[in-house]
């Protein structure tokens, strides 16, 4: 599969990035950086730092910088002032590729349509902006997936929101109306299923090779955030599920249903919303968010076992 990333390194968009570079049938062409977990500058730094480590050498072009319609906002105080739980180091030896995010997938999409998967795992802002520069970009790719939302479950930066939805709502409500005909949503109804615990996490600190010491430096940030939160040792591995999901679909069921994003609400903002009732076209209701859109084949029940052994892996080195 070939792939174009879209990301916010952020410790878990990492792990996602070492997770695709074990895999024997990913090849990421290229990655575009977005605001979110850190800036997008700071990010495609992040991302090319990652490569290197693995081995990759896709061009990197930063995204972004703000949401479309509101302030920004970042989460160092998830992921550190550096993006990697303070351990990103020396700066890349690589530099970033000119452009835009949002140009080279487009660019990318008309020069080999139908050929392109995208994989999306921050804020969506690139790629609605890749939409209004080539309105065709949904017929161009040949598949996408997409970490974020809670549709049936509890948000995480908000009672109703997850984060890379939150962090530009309007970007997202674009997506979903853009009529991509092969569109995966890996939100939180997944992704708070594929958690580690310190067993986990202390059998990949026994590992003794690069990419496993970098990792567990990484999820040893991760966890005191998230242990925190739980009470226990752990952490949840939003991003790299998406990846894993990406390359193999039969590790989730999913529920296919059109979908909006609420753009106004007080309390709201930035939440998933489908329409769920049986009612026929004809019963005088009025529209709501999602109707008449392409439905979106949203994950909800997975194989964590299957993941986590494939994670654990994919880190070893």
């Amino acid at each position: 599969m070939r792939i174009i990333l879209d990301t916010d390194p952020g410790v878990d968009d990492a792990l996602a990035i070492m997770y695709l570079a074990a895999q024997e049938d990913a090849e990421i062409v290229a990655v575009g950086s977005v605001h979110g977990n850190v800036p997008a500058p700071v990010g495609a730094l992040n991302a090319l730092r990652v490569l290197e480590l693995v081995g990759l050498t896709p061009p990197v072009t930063v995204g972004a910088a703000r949401p479309l319609a509101q302030p920004l906002q970042t989460a160092e105080f998830v992921h550190g002032d550096d993006g990697l739980g303070g351990h990103a180091g020396p700066p890349p030896t690589g530099s970033v590729a000119p452009g835009s995010a949002a140009e080279q997938l487009v660019r990318l999409a008309r020069a080999h349509p139908g050929e392109l998967t995208l994989l999306a795992l921050g804020p969506l802002t690139n790629i609605a902006l890749a939409v209004i520069l080539e309105p065709e970009l949904p017929s161009l790719l040949r598949s996408v997936v997409i970490m974020g939302g809670a549709v049936n479950v509890p948000g995480n930066i908000t009672p109703y929101a997850d984060a890379n939805f939150f962090h530009d709502p309007e970007a997202a409500d674009l997506v979903f109306d853009s009529g991509f005909p092969d569109l995966t949503l890996v939100g939180l109804d997944a992704t708070e299923q594929a958690r580690v615990n310190g067993e986990w996490l202390a059998a990949l600190n026994s590992v003794d090779s690069p990419r496993a010491r970098f990792a567990s430096r990484l999820l040893d940030h991760y966890g005191q955030f998230y242990s925190h939160m739980f009470g226990e040792v752990t952490c949840t591995l939003h991003d790299p599920l998406a990846a894993a999901i990406m390359l193999d679909q039969n590790l989730a069921s999913y529920r296919e249903i059109p979908l909006g994003v609420e753009l106004t609400g007080t309390h709201t903002r930035g939440q998933v919303v489908s329409d769920r009732r049986m009612i026929s076209s004809d019963d005088h209701i009025p529209a709501t968010a999602g109707a008449g859109r392409v439905p979106v084949k949203v994950a909800e029940k997975v194989d964590v076992p299957r993941f986590l052994d494939q994670m654990f892996k994919s880190l070893q080195g």
